[in-house]
């Protein structure tokens, strides 16, 4: 079984994510509940409480989750945050590694979060929430972030990452260190994530960080050499939007 705690100060909202998880989720068992972060410490201040997972709201009566959590001398159980569309708060979750579900709650995406829950790991969580309140607190300094790969939890900064190659459903994450990570994520979703940080896909298989590419060869298809030497196809259905990003980047910012 896994066992969970709740914190949500909402009666209706806590009442619906047990019914859900009931339902849905059946190997997941609720051992505590709690509606304020004193009422979350006094909750995870007794010892017989060990929870696997924590499902937290961000914005409680009395302050902000982070408040709580930053109080605990051990924080060896997973998180999932339950909130409210707010996109600081998601892309602090992607940067971090750390799961969420936006209300209201979708049962597939219930399991989904459910299923990426790491029992009995190193989670390294404490590591994980410096991240998440990094960019929370200020996005336009953020530079680092988690990767949930399959052997553990890597954190890299994203300056450091080269290109990403996709393989089925996971992603191998290539560092300028030679270093490679396999992710058990989709190329899709580190598109979309590190887009502002002048990463770009040129291929269904690829996305590249620009900034670690020495040539755009042309010709049939297209293709960049990387400073490692790789060589990577541009789809000719890219080619075109790629073309016009690199026009920018050789125009550089508007005055």
């Amino acid at each position: 079984m896994v066992k969970a705690i709740i914190v949500e100060d909402e009666i209706k909202g806590r009442n619906n994510l047990k019914n859900l998880l009931k339902q849905h989720c059946e190997q997941v068992e609720i051992i505590g509940e709690a509606g304020t972060n004193s009422e979350a410490l006094v909750l995870l201040s007794d010892e017989t409480i060990e929870p696997d997972v924590a499902f937290l709201d961000i914005s409680l009566p009395d302050g902000l989750i982070f408040q709580m959590l930053s109080q605990l001398e051990n924080l060896d159980f997973e998180i999932i945050f339950v909130t409210a569309y707010e996109e600081y708060a998601i892309k602090a979750c992607e940067y971090s590694s750390i799961g969420y579900i936006l209300k209201p709650i979708d049962p597939d995406a219930l399991k989904e979060a459910v299923s990426r829950i790491r029992i009995r790991t190193k989670n390294q969580m404490d590591k994980r929430l410096e991240i998440f309140s990094a960019y929370y607190n200020n996005p336009n300094a953020f530079s680092k972030m988690s990767i949930s790969a399959v052997d553990g939890i890597y954190f890299v900064n994203i300056k450091d990452i080269v290109r990403f190659e996709a393989e089925d459903n996971y992603t191998h994450i290539y560092l300028n260190s030679s270093e490679r990570i396999t992710a058990s994520r989709t190329i899709k979703s580190y598109e979309d994530l590190l887009a502002p940080f002048n990463f770009y896909r040129v291929h269904k298989r690829h996305v590249i960080n620009l900034n670690y590419m020495r040539k755009f060869v042309k010709g049939e298809g297209g293709f960049v050499i990387m400073d490692d030497n790789i060589k990577i196809e541009v789809s000719r259905r890219r080619r075109p939007a790629f073309m016009e990003q690199l026009r920018r980047l050789q125009e550089g910012p508007v005055q």
